[in-house]
C-alpha cells in the first residue's frame, strides 16, 4: 500500500486522522458506512495529478480518529462542522465537498450549512433529500419486516453482531451491496427478529476491485475503532431532522454533481426516484451519473469513471 500523509487535525472538538496531500484548491473527500479514509484511495493521487489539494478524514468514530461515546457527538452539525474545521485547520477559506454514503448527507449539509465556504457538492450513491423524522427508524414503517436503520438504532445490538467476526462482517457487506453480488439478495425481505448480516453472503473469493491486502487494512481500522461510532451516526437520523427546522424548505445553490452504480440498492430506497427528487432542492445540478455495472461502493468497483466524472466537475467550478 502506498504511503499517505497522515496529520491529526484538531477540529470542531476532536481529532481526525486526515490524509492531506497536494497543493491547490481544497478538496474533501467524505467516506461512509462501514468504510474508513481508504474508501478514496483511487481518487487521491489523481486528483493531487490535476492540480487539487486534497483532505481524506477518516470521520468521527472511525480508524484513527476521535470515537466519543456519546450518540449525540455524531449528529450532522457535529459532522458538518468537523468538515469545516478541516478546510480552517488546513488554511483554506473555501473547499470543495466530496461524499460516499454517509458522506453524502453530509457533504450536502455542508453545502447548506456553510454555504460561503463549500464552492461544490459531489455526492456518490445517496442523493440529497429530506425525509421526515422516523421514515426510517421505526418498525411500524416496516410491518414484520426487517430494516437495518431500525436495527441499529438500539445500543450494542448492531456492535456485537458486527464485531464478533470483522472479517467476515466487513467480507459480506462489502460483497453484498457491490455490484457483484447475487441479482435481488437485498430484495428478499426478511423477518423483523434477523440480524444485519442474515441473508448476505459471505464469498469465497472476493471481486476483483478488492484484495485481501484491502480488506486486512479495513479489518485493522476496525479493530481499532469497532463499530459503536460508526453506527452512531444511524442514531442521529431523527434527530438531524429536528435540530435544523431551518432547512426544512432549503435549497443547495452551489454547483453539484451525482454519481452512483446502477446496481446501488440505495437507489431504490424509499420506493425509488429520488435521484429525480433531488432537482426540487438542488439548484445547480450539472450532472448526474449512473455507472452501469457497480453497486454501492462506485469509488471502488469503477474508479476510472468516478475519477473521471470528479475532475471534469471540479475542473469547470475551481
Amino acid at each position: 500500500m502506498k504511503n499517505r500523509n497522515f496529520q491529526m487535525i484538531e477540529t470542531n472538538g476532536t481529532r481526525l486522522r486526515t490524509v492531506v496531500e497536494g497543493k491547490g484548491p481544497l478538496v474533501v473527500l467524505l467516506h461512509g458506512f462501514p468504510q474508513c479514509w481508504y474508501l478514496w484511495r483511487h481518487q487521491i493521487d489523481p486528483l493531487v495529478e490535476a492540480g487539487f489539494r486534497v483532505a481524506v478524514p477518516d470521520q468521527r468514530g472511525y480508524g484513527g480518529s476521535d470515537r466519543p461515546d456519546e450518540i449525540e457527538a455524531y449528529d450532522i452539525l457535529n459532522l458538518t462542522g468537523d468538515v469545516a474545521g478541516i478546510a480552517e485547520a488546513l488554511g483554506h477559506e473555501t473547499f470543495h465537498v466530496v461524499g460516499h454514503d454517509w458522506g453524502a448527507p453530509v457533504a450536502w449539509h455542508t453545502a447548506l450549512l456553510y454555504p460561503e465556504r463549500a464552492k461544490s457538492v459531489v455526492g456518490l450513491s445517496v442523493p440529497y433529500t429530506r425525509w421526515p423524522a422516523g421514515v426510517f427508524t421505526r418498525q411500524e414503517t416496516f410491518g414484520d419486516n426487517f430494516w437495518y436503520m431500525v436495527y441499529f438504532q438500539t445500543p450494542g445490538v448492531a456492535e456485537t453482531e458486527l464485531e464478533a467476526d470483522i472479517r467476515k462482517s466487513l467480507r459480506t457487506v462489502y460483497f453484498s451491496i457491490s455490484g457483484d453480488a447475487p441479482e435481488g439478495l437485498l430484495a428478499a425481505l426478511k423477518p423483523s427478529t434477523a440480524k444485519f448480516l442474515d441473508g448476505m453472503v459471505n464469498p469465497d473469493t472476493l471481486p476483483a476491485w478488492l484484495t485481501e491486502e484491502d480488506l486486512d487494512y479495513y479489518v485493522a481500522q476496525y479493530e481499532k475503532s469497532g463499530f459503536r461510532g460508526p453506527v452512531n451516526w444511524y442514531r442521529n437520523i431523527d434527530r438531524n431532522v429536528e435540530i435544523t427546522p431551518q432547512l426544512e424548505d432549503a435549497k443547495i445553490e452551489q454547483p453539484s454533481y451525482f454519481i452512483a452504480g446502477s446496481k446501488d440498492p440505495v437507489l431504490m430506497f424509499g420506493g425509488g426516484g429520488w435521484v429525480d427528487e433531488m432537482d426540487k432542492f438542488v439548484l445547480d445540478m450539472r450532472g448526474k451519473l449512473i455507472v452501469e455495472g457497480p453497486g454501492h461502493w462506485v469509488p471502488m468497483e469503477s474508479p476510472k469513471e468516478v475519477n473521471n466524472a470528479l475532475l471534469d466537475f471540479l475542473k469547470t467550478v475551481s
